[in-house]
């Protein structure tokens, strides 16, 4: 099977979702964060399962807008994984910068995704809405200077978007399932 790719701003249900396709296929679970968590690591930071949240987690972001290096190596590290499929993969950058793959994006307001973050990591809903806030427009100025797209509005190059904000986590894993069927049947 080609490489399923998982898409949508912080909270959304990528995780949520890409753990349940994974499962249901019978294949790789692959979580670009994860991956940025590890070269983050190589530069002496110290990341948490919540790190982003964190204030290292936001220096670490800060110090990625001054450098190309940590995301395009990243970038090579999930394009290796995606070519050789069987796998679901988190990411901001990989539906924009690989052509193939079966991509999705998760759109939810950013008061459901703070709603959702607020519970995950309890956390007063009002500093996660900021923190949704504040990351969102910190990203969105990150991907545009690195690849010149804006993350939740240039959602062209998506097989599928959808809206997240009122449906279960196993609902949207159905319509996703009955998609990539009928995606991998044509």
């Amino acid at each position: 099977m080609e490489a399923i790719i998982i898409s949508g701003m912080a909270s959304s249900g990528k995780s949520t979702l890409a753990k349940m396709l994974a499962e249901h296929y019978n294949i790789e679970y692959v979580c670009g964060g994860d991956m940025l968590k590890e070269i983050a690591k190589r530069e002496g930071y110290n990341p948490t399962e919540n790190w982003w949240e964190t204030k290292e987690g936001v220096e670490f972001l800060k110090k990625r807008q001054n450098t190309e290096e940590f995301d395009k190596l990243l970038d090579k590290m999930l394009i290796e994984r995606a070519v050789k499929g069987d796998c679901v993969i988190t990411s901001w950058a990989l539906p924009w910068i690989w052509e193939k793959g079966i991509k999705i994006w998760l759109k939810a307001s950013p008061e459901v995704r703070a709603k959702r973050m607020a519970k995950r990591d309890s956390m007063p809903y009002e500093e996660a809405l900021k923190y949704i806030k504040t990351r969102d427009e910190e990203n969105r100025k990150l991907y545009k200077k690195l690849y010149g797209y804006t993350l939740d509005k240039d959602l062209n190059v998506f097989d599928l978007v959808i809206n997240t904000d009122n449906l279960k986590p196993e609902v949207i894993k159905d319509i996703v399932v009955m998609f990539i069927d009928e995606h991998v049947k044509a």
